[in-house]
């Protein structure tokens, strides 16, 4: 679709004015949604606030007046990353990018409430991405699937997750705060919920979502939301395209391993006291960083268990039915799936040189060395390759989409089950893509990871021929736009541990997952070892 688009000026009340776009159908001159790119939701994150929470707007903060109104034409901010699959483009860069990206439809919602608000977090293994790739005009415009989309940047690889236990237990240097792109997710949630309503919103119908790494934030988001009184939270709905829970993040002690090898690799001395580490870090240029990050045996910076943002007792909570039991209280509702061969994309993420050694070495990166032991042995005894992978590297791929997305993802949504919230989930799996996708993913990879988002984001900027809308709509949209607007669903499935299936001839099956023993007994020896259950009794 070609598109043009012209000035939209939108009053946000005590927020003052913002210019954004109507995108246009460019034949046609017709109106197809606003769009705002890059709106600041915090303060930025840079100085000697690298590595803090985010702090708020303050409120006297004014984006423009009607004269002179604030300019978001563009997009957010990219945090600084390393590259995938491609250069990275450093001119891109940008520490201060704790902003967002706004979609609207165009008109007025029905019924006076304000449109439905997907509050939406994109992927990226935590290390890279932005959510400035993303085009919902025709989504917006051309499906039921009328909502708000709000779409934040936040601080990625270590500018976001960089964690010590000695910076964390220090009572003189306080101002570092492990998770800090969690943190910054959650203030965009809470940005939201204050003022989606001047863009047209509902409030107090937010779905968060996200994809890949996205969606394994909206767990820990959701996990947050849980946690906090009534008053506090904001979540209505969950859907996790693509990700699971994970594992229990990594202990403050683990992630010290990482921070002093960091140290190392910039020549930074052991023996300095915590402030002075932190400044020296602080007083580092984001490229010096990163290049230094890529080189590490700890390269990827994820999650760590801080008693803050993730509870010690997280998995615990899974496992005992106190999760469960939390989103039972709220009515909270989650959607969460897969694609059939996620391996082919995750296997080519930093992947391992062709050995069993350097495989379980490349593990420790992203999990508790615990976890890693435990895995090697059940997928590889005595160090075999497995007969369905052709060399350690396939192994990668698959071994870490099992633990990513598929066999957690069972074990989360078991456990649910089991503690009677079956009726909040809505399980799926997609085996067919869109002709399009051929345009960036090899044909041959099938239905990898990342392909399914033509078809929840209606092309999401390519062309669905007329045989592929019929198909998409029937399979999930007519489903997502009910969702999003806090409808009941007709699901199909009979049995909430049921898949609804979209096959490779485009047609809508529901039955039994065939692959849900084998994670379940993957979740039962991570949690033998103590991978998946935490240190504390329930707290929710």
């Amino acid at each position: 679709m070609l598109n043009s688009s012209e000035p939209y000026l939108r009053d946000l009340s005590y927020r003052g004015f913002v210019e954004g776009l109507t995108i246009k159908n460019k034949s046609s001159g017709t109106p197809l949604c606003h769009y705002f790119g890059g709106i600041p939701y915090a303060l930025p994150p840079t100085g000697l606030f690298r590595w803090r929470k985010p702090r708020p707007l303050p409120s006297c903060f004014r984006y423009g007046t009607r004269a002179n109104p604030g300019r978001y034409v563009g997009g957010t901010g990219v945090c600084p990353q390393p590259g995938f699959g491609k250069e990275v483009d450093e001119s891109r860069w940008e520490e201060d990018c704790l902003q967002c990206n706004v979609w609207m439809p165009v008109g007025e919602a029905e019924g006076g409430k304000g449109w439905p608000v997907v509050f939406y977090i994109h992927g990226g293994f935590l290390q890279f991405g932005s959510p400035n790739g993303s085009n919902l005009s025709s989504l917006l415009s051309e499906t039921a699937c009328k909502c708000i989309f709000v779409m934040p940047a936040y601080r990625l690889n270590l500018f976001g997750f960089l964690a010590s236990r000695e910076l964390c237990l220090d009572s003189e240097s306080p101002e570092l705060a492990p998770n800090a792109g969690f943190w910054d997710q959650r203030l965009a949630l809470e940005w939201t919920l204050k003022n989606i309503s001047y863009f047209g919103g509902n409030a107090s119908n937010i779905t968060i979502a996200g994809y890949s790494a996205g969606a394994h934030s909206v767990f820990h988001q959701l996990a947050y939301d849980l946690g906090v009184p009534d008053s506090k939270s904001v979540v209505k709905r969950a859907i996790m395209w693509s990700n699971g829970p994970g594992l229990q993040p990594k202990s403050l002690m683990e992630a010290q391993e990482q921070f002093d090898e960091l140290l190392y690799s910039l020549k930074i001395k052991k023996n300095l006291s915590s402030l002075e580490k932190l400044a020296k870090l602080r007083s580092l240029d984001p490229k010096t960083l990163v290049k230094a990050s890529l080189g590490l045996k700890y390269h990827q910076f994820r999650a760590v268990t801080d008693s803050s943002f993730v509870r010690p007792s997280l998995f615990q909570e899974i496992d005992n039915g106190a999760f469960a039991r939390q989103m039972k209280r709220r009515g909270v509702k989650l959607m969460i799936g897969e694609c059939r061969d996620e391996h082919f994309v995750y296997g080519t993420w930093r992947p391992p040189k062709n050995s069993f050694a350097d495989l379980f070495k490349r593990l420790q990166a992203d999990y508790p060395r615990v976890a890693c032991e435990a895995l090697m042995d059940y997928y590889y005894p005595n160090g075999r390759l497995p007969d369905d992978c052709e060399d350690w590297i396939d192994a990668f791929g698959r071994i870490y989409a099992d633990i990513q997305i598929h066999a957690l993802e069972r074990g989360l949504v078991n456990a649910l089950v089991q503690h009677e919230a079956g009726d909040l989930i809505f399980r799926y799996r997609v085996e067919w893509r869109a002709k399009c996708v051929d345009e960036r993913v090899p044909e041959k990879w099938g239905v990898t990871h990342g392909t399914d988002m033509a078809i929840w984001f209606w092309g999401n900027g390519s062309v669905l021929n007329d045989a592929e809308k019929t198909i998409v709509k029937h399979a999930f949209h007519k489903q997502l736009a009910k969702y999003v607007n806090g409808e009941e669903l007709d699901w199909g499935t009979t049995e909430p541990l049921h898949l609804r299936r979209l096959t490779p001839k485009g047609i809508i099956k529901c039955g039994k997952d065939e692959n849900l023993e084998k994670g379940l007994e993957i979740w039962r020896i991570l949690q033998r070892v103590g991978a998946t259950s935490g240190l504390m009794g329930a707290k929710l």
